[in-house]
């Protein structure tokens, strides 16, 4: 790869320690998917022609499908790391032609675009974990939605609140997690690929197609630190760092809760283990190893600012020490997230100690000193009066609510018979009545809506899971797949005819379905902006053989999302399939309603071939 400028062969030991196949491995896909791309760039900057990207690609995609028959990293072949292995076996297909697919671009843009579309597939991947946990929190909470739990400061018994309000408070942290998570993601969404080693390409290819054919929504600004960047790492860690923090919290609350001295949870028998010693023992191994695998997680975000805090301008070999802290993060914290639901679903709840724990430790001495102040006593006074017969109570060693009225008003003059319905656990927990209280009205509301939130993000997570097919942007080479599912409409009259060569340069505004594990286009659909009158829906297809698969709602509601996300207003569409539209949400209108004309310049593009044609429109603010 750069033996022209060296005599010899490489020192075995420094081969050893500059090598990355080893775990740079996991980017084969993603070298692959960039290194497609950049051949329909060199295309479009005339460096191959049409014939000749269309073999390379064929060809990267063979060694794709060889890359993922091998069980790890082919280390013997003797490559560098991920890109020269890429290379090396295109080369052997090809011959020189593939030799020509490296002009204008380096390893340095190369590495950065890969392991930004690893991360963001990845981050993608622990959002689905972090919502499956919030279910397992939530369920848990409905499950036992109205018991009393003690609530502590200081690890010391300070106020009653409801279980399931402790169950709402971590599915608070996760949502914050996943929210940070999502962030990162977008972060990463600049395309580096075309800054070629620093200075940028020094070949006319089109960088906001490249963006768009990988999936980014746009280039980077700067080809130095388009190489050089790693703060997408960095933040896509810290995000996993805070959040494995906020699991080690939680896997230290139960395991404190499962000791004999609380008694208040037990752990399931499937998520736990027993001593090689001593046979009554329940350990809580799942949760020490949460709680243990922080540390890794932080250790790993330590350590990318480490590499990154003394690296000059632009790219330096330091930065291949970000890849094995990032792969070791994402391994460690969804392990850890895929813990949480079997922990949660099988944890024993000890309802009994948990009452009488609530009820103890004179948690309800603020309720008293609320009381007090209710009756006209200043607050300051109030706290030392309660203070005070808390003491008388510890002495007699008895509940508040034990002390006769006079004993309460030896302390509290004010005070009369009606404190002791106010002293009442049910009372207490009762009038923390706000926003964001343990009062069982709000709790329930809460709980209701983090139920509603979650099962719509869950919804669309599971069903993106079990789809048969993969979303994604459409690239240039999946313009003969999607010409081929036009124009065979096209011949009923239900789609404008279109040519590969026209697709090929207008990829950018489509999406496309395509067959996990094959690639195969499924169905296609583009999205138009049209400014302030919102954007049109066009080319909605899918290859007649899968009709009724679930193709072309999840291809609409794609580019509706993709809508929203760009500020537009509304999605109309012209149809001679309302209902389809309909049941997505979709309301039929005037074509003459559309805003600034579209609707009646849309009308007038379409051969209407004796179909019933409709408009129909959705609103970006649903």
């Amino acid at each position: 790869m750069w033996g022209g400028r060296f005599e010899g062969a490489s020192d075995p030991l420094f081969r050893a320690f500059n090598d990355s196949l080893s775990f740079d491995w996991r980017l084969v896909a993603e070298d692959v998917l960039g290194s497609c791309a950049w051949a329909s760039a060199l295309e479009g900057a005339g460096v191959l022609s049409a014939e000749e990207r269309a073999r390379t690609v064929a060809a990267l995609r063979e060694v794709g499908e060889e890359a993922a028959s091998l069980r790890g990293a082919p280390v013997e072949s003797g490559a560098e790391d991920v890109h020269s292995w890429v290379e090396s076996r295109l080369v052997d297909r090809v011959g020189a032609l593939g030799k020509k697919l490296h002009t204008g671009r380096s390893r340095n843009d190369q590495v950065s675009t890969d392991l930004r579309l690893w991360t963001r597939t990845a981050l993608r991947s622990r959002i689905r974990e972090v919502r499956r946990a919030q279910r397992s929190l939530a369920g848990l909470a409905r499950r036992f939605e109205d018991l009393p739990f003690p609530g502590y400061t200081h690890l010391q018994r300070a106020q009653p609140v409801l279980f399931a309000h402790w169950c709402l408070a971590y599915v608070e942290m996760l949502e914050r997690d996943a929210a940070r998570m999502q962030s990162a993601h977008d972060r990463a969404g600049e395309c580096p690929l075309g800054s070629a080693a620093l200075a940028g390409s020094a070949f006319a290819v089109d960088r906001v197609a490249i963006a768009r054919d990988l999936g980014f929504d746009a280039p980077t600004r700067n080809s130095l630190d388009g190489v050089s960047d790693r703060d997408f790492v960095v933040e896509s860690v810290a995000a996993l760092a805070l959040c494995a923090v906020h699991l080690s919290r939680l896997a230290e609350d139960l395991i404190l809760y499962s000791s004999a001295e609380f008694g208040l949870v037990e752990m399931g028998d499937s998520v736990a283990s027993g001593s090689s010693i001593m046979p009554q023992k329940k350990n809580p191994d799942a949760l020490e190893l949460m709680r243990g695998k922080t540390g890794r997680i932080v250790g790993a975000l330590t350590s990318l600012l480490m590499t990154v805090k003394g690296t000059p301008m632009a790219y330096n070999k330091d930065l291949q020490e970000d890849k094995e802290p990032l792969f070791d993060a994402m391994d460690a914290l969804s392990i850890c997230l895929r813990m949480v639901p079997p922990v949660l679903d099988s944890l024993k709840v000890n309802a009994e100690a948990c009452v009488e724990a609530a009820k103890g430790g004179y948690a309800n001495a603020t309720e008293l000193a609320d009381y007090l102040v209710e009756k006209g006593v200043p607050f300051r006074d109030a706290h030392d009066a309660t203070g005070k017969i808390v003491r008388a109570a510890i002495a007699r060693k008895a509940p508040i609510e034990g002390l006769s009225i006079d004993e309460l008003r030896a302390h509290a003059p004010r005070l009369d018979e009606g404190v002791y319905a106010r002293l009442s656990l049910e009372s207490t927990l009762a009038r923390r009545d706000v926003i964001g209280g343990t009062a069982p009205s709000r709790v329930s509301a809460a709980l209701a809506d983090a139920e509603a939130r979650l099962e719509g993000e869950c919804a669309i997570l599971d069903h993106e899971c079990a789809l048969p097919f993969a979303l994604r942007p459409a690239r240039a080479d999946d313009a003969p797949g999607v010409a081929a599912i036009l124009n065979a409409w096209a011949e009923h009259g239900l789609n404008l005819p279109r040519t590969v060569e026209d697709l090929a340069k207008h990829t950018r505004d489509f999406t496309v379905a395509t067959e996990r594990g094959t690639g195969r286009v499924l169905g296609c659909g583009a999205l138009v902006l049209k400014g302030a009158e919102g954007a049109e829906i066009r080319s909605l297809a899918v290859d007649a053989s899968i009709t009724q698969r679930g193709v072309g709602s999840a291809i609409v509601r794609r580019l509706c999302d993709d809508a929203r996300r760009l500020g537009a207003p509304s999605v109309f569409v012209l149809t001679c399939s309302p209902r389809f539209f309909e049941r997505l949400g979709f309301v039929r209108t005037s074509m003459y309603s559309v805003p600034g004309g579209a609707g009646e310049s849309a009308w007038k593009r379409r051969d209407r071939s004796g179909h019933e044609w409709a408009f129909l429109v959705w609103e970006a603010g649903r």
